[in-house]
């Protein structure tokens, strides 16, 4: 009589199976190409992304360095924990910082204060300046729907666009490079994880992630449905009551548009089981940007956003 394996050790096994996954991504850009980054902001995802490129070439250092485009309106929180961050592990760090854009006259203040959708000037004029050939990020299928239609190795053309007709097929774990002079791949070794995955990755390897992912104490105002907080990117609006609650976030980006949730989980296990209970994603719940438009999201994947 056959008897089924725990649910426990077969979450393991599926843990351990992505890590391997990750790790061989990994090693296999690094033999591929001459000049890959890794997109770092300090949240969860990226973090995962570094504490597995970390493992992927112990005890050596990781062989490339960090980008992150700061919109100017990070969470205090958030930004210490990237520079310490970098600072225990000996890393390099390269900002593009969108208020330099803006002060150059290169980009424009939107009239809703919101920065995530400027972003992707930034970003391509650094990879372009810096010659990256291959750029990682923390990109997960289950986030939205236009993410799932991503490649693990995504080709993007010389203007850094995404163009999902010349997206390549991947058997076999086989991930195909190649790309002509001026383009770039941006990979995304977390595409088969899912929010429980990372979180229960996390707690196996007792990650360390920024405070405002476990619940705490912020004054927020309500916005659409959204929880947001006071901070330099404006608001709250009149009419909008500004009250403490119990919160946390489950992604973190620009403050305009990221907002928490209630929340009393302040353990990874309480996480876990909050999140195994939730029907949406984080993008989905959380963030202002995604609601613009049903193709948010991939028209700003086609102009180049992460």
């Amino acid at each position: 009589m056959t008897t089924l394996e725990p649910a426990t050790d077969a979450a393991q096994d599926n843990l351990a199976a992505l890590e391997s996954e990750a790790i061989h991504i990994f090693r296999e850009v690094a033999g591929e190409f001459d000049r890959p980054v890794i997109l770092f902001s300090g949240g969860k995802d990226s973090t995962l992304l570094l504490h597995l490129a970390i493992k992927a070439f112990w005890p050596a250092p990781v062989p490339f360095p960090l980008l992150h485009v700061d919109t100017g309106h990070n969470f205090d929180e958030v930004i210490e924990f990237r520079d310490r961050v970098v600072e225990q592990h000996g890393l390099r760090l390269v900002v593009a910082k969108v208020q330099d854009w803006i002060d150059d006259g290169r980009l424009e203040e939107r009239a809703d204060g919101m920065r995530n959708p400027l972003q992707t000037t930034p970003l391509l004029d650094t990879i372009a300046e810096n010659k990256f050939d291959a750029v990682f990020g923390g990109g997960r299928r289950d986030e939205e729907r236009a993410r799932a239609k991503e490649r693990i190795f995504s080709l993007r053309n010389s203007f850094g666009q995404w163009e999902p007709r010349r997206q390549r097929p991947e058997l076999w774990n086989l991930y195909n490079g190649r790309h002509r002079p001026g383009e770039q791949v941006r990979v995304f070794p977390l595409s088969n994880w899912t929010e429980a995955d990372v979180w229960n990755y996390i707690a196996r390897e007792k990650v360390e992630l920024p405070s405002i992912y476990y619940a705490h104490q912020r004054e927020v105002y309500l916005r659409d449905g959204m929880l947001l907080a006071e901070g330099p990117w404006g608001g709250p609006r009149p009419g909008e009551e500004v009250r403490e609650r119990t919160v946390r976030y489950r992604t973190v980006g620009d403050g305009s548009c990221t907002g928490a949730i209630e929340s009393t989980a302040a353990t990874v296990e309480e996480v876990i089981a909050e999140v195994s209970a939730s029907r949406l994603t984080e993008r989905g719940a959380t963030r202002a940007d995604d609601r613009m438009s049903e193709a948010a999201m991939e028209d700003r994947k086609r102009e180049g956003y992460f």
